[in-house]
């Protein structure tokens, strides 16, 4: 198993609190990960047997006096009452790291959760790789906090990495750890299945092929400013479906929305949040682009690229088991940065060029956002599909994809 960052939060973890949930997308590697970590220590038992799941339905003392912790149960939101019962054990012996749990649907388990467990456990997300676990380094991939100091930023990922690959393959484990893997076939499964279970658990919907067709509008919007109203229009839906739906595909962890900048630049801002689909193999799957020429010459490479470059920020601050500080800031008057992180109340601004050849006008929104923003302004970069790491001028830095996420 490649070595997944958040494996040294859930070990902080496991030291504080008597229980932990892994959440995350199907597929994304948490019970791959809890197994790895524990199998010598904890009993595992999963939910997703359904003759298991009866079981723990009809008589949970009995099930939890079978599964006795240390223990891992896989998929627990198929049975949220069973965390009653469990927080009832956790307050008469709080022993650090007995119970571990995974769960695929957010809000089902949160609800869950926030109800019986406050206070007793430790919510840790488990996305897709990022790149740097894809490519074999996340033992020493770093949190945000360290992560832009200029003295790490140098060449640490080998030419031999192919952006189309990365972007066609996607993230998920199995597709992208297994060349033998079928892309075309997994994808077409993982979206049958996930519609066929998930969307059906989580809601009710009647009419599964117009879900399937809001999915694939996702798809040829990621990267760009959600607009409910002109969505609607376009696959004949209210507006209060587009949101619920939105909602489903949140839930499910197929979908991000990064909101913008909230503090006042004395410009007009745009206020709509920008959506990115999760995974850029399930996004260029329905968007028909399935070989690297038709990839490289789509419209749609850039927004896939800027939706690499976006998720996988995002998964560096879920696998440090931190909440993530980014934005996005756009004005009404054409000022825009794709990407702004908080940390520590200082800004690191990111422009997102899917360009080989990166120039100074490149940087154009950096150079007058960052007088607008200062002093608050830490640092600025372009990444880019260049193959090198070089400085354009005025502090300002291009860095290789590459680079900047393997480490």
């Amino acid at each position: 198993m490649k070595p997944r960052i958040l494996g040294r939060v859930i070990q902080r973890a496991l030291k504080t609190f008597p229980a932990i949930v892994v959440t995350g997308p199907r597929q994304s590697g948490k019970t791959t990960l809890l197994r790895a970590l524990f199998s010598k220590t904890h009993r595992f038992v999963t939910l997703e047997d359904p003759d298991v799941r009866i079981r723990a339905k009809e008589d949970p003392l009995q099930f939890l006096e079978q599964h006795a912790p240390p223990v891992i149960i896989d998929e627990i939101q198929y049975v949220p009452e069973l965390l009653s019962y469990i927080k009832t054990r956790i307050d008469q012996k709080r022993t650090p790291g007995q119970w571990l749990f995974t769960g695929s649907q957010n809000f089902t388990l949160m609800q869950g959760v926030s109800q019986s467990l406050a206070g007793r456990v430790a919510v840790l997300s488990l996305l897709p790789f990022s790149f740097a676990e894809r490519i074999g380094k996340g033992e020493i991939a770093q949190n945000p906090a360290t992560w832009l100091k200029e003295s790490t930023l140098q060449q640490v990922c080998e030419d031999k990495v192919s952006l189309s690959e990365v972007i066609l393959r996607g993230c998920y484990p199995e597709i992208a750890s297994k060349r033998a893997v079928d892309r075309q076939l997994w994808c077409s499964s993982y979206i049958s299945t996930y519609l066929e279970r998930d969307v059906r658990n989580i809601a009710h919907i009647g009419d599964l092929s117009q879900f399937e067709r809001f999915l694939k509008l996702c798809a040829i919007r990621t990267g760009q400013i959600l607009n409910q109203s002109e969505w609607a229009k376009e696959i004949g839906l209210s507006v209060t479906t587009i949101k619920r739906w939105l909602s489903i595909l949140e839930t499910s962890y197929q979908i991000y929305l990064l909101y913008p900048y909230y503090k006042n630049i004395g410009k007009r801002l745009v206020k709509s949040p920008k959506l990115y689909f999760n995974d850029t193999a399930l996004a260029s799957y329905l968007l028909g682009l399935h070989d690297r020429d038709t990839l490289l010459n789509s419209p749609s490479f850039s927004n896939l690229f800027e939706t690499m470059i976006v998720t996988d920020v995002l998964k560096r601050f879920l696998h440090s088991g931190l909440t993530p500080a980014i934005y996005y800031l756009r004005t009404y008057d054409g000022l825009e940065v794709d990407l702004l992180l908080e940390i520590g109340q200082r800004l690191h601004l990111f422009e997102v060029k899917s360009a080989m050849t990166i120039w100074p006008k490149h940087a154009s929104s950096l150079y007058k956002i960052s007088r607008d923003l200062a002093p608050a302004i830490l640092t600025s970069f372009i990444i880019s599909a260049s193959s090198s790491n070089f400085q354009l001028k005025d502090g300002v830095f291009n860095y290789s994809w590459k680079n900047i996420l393997g480490f």
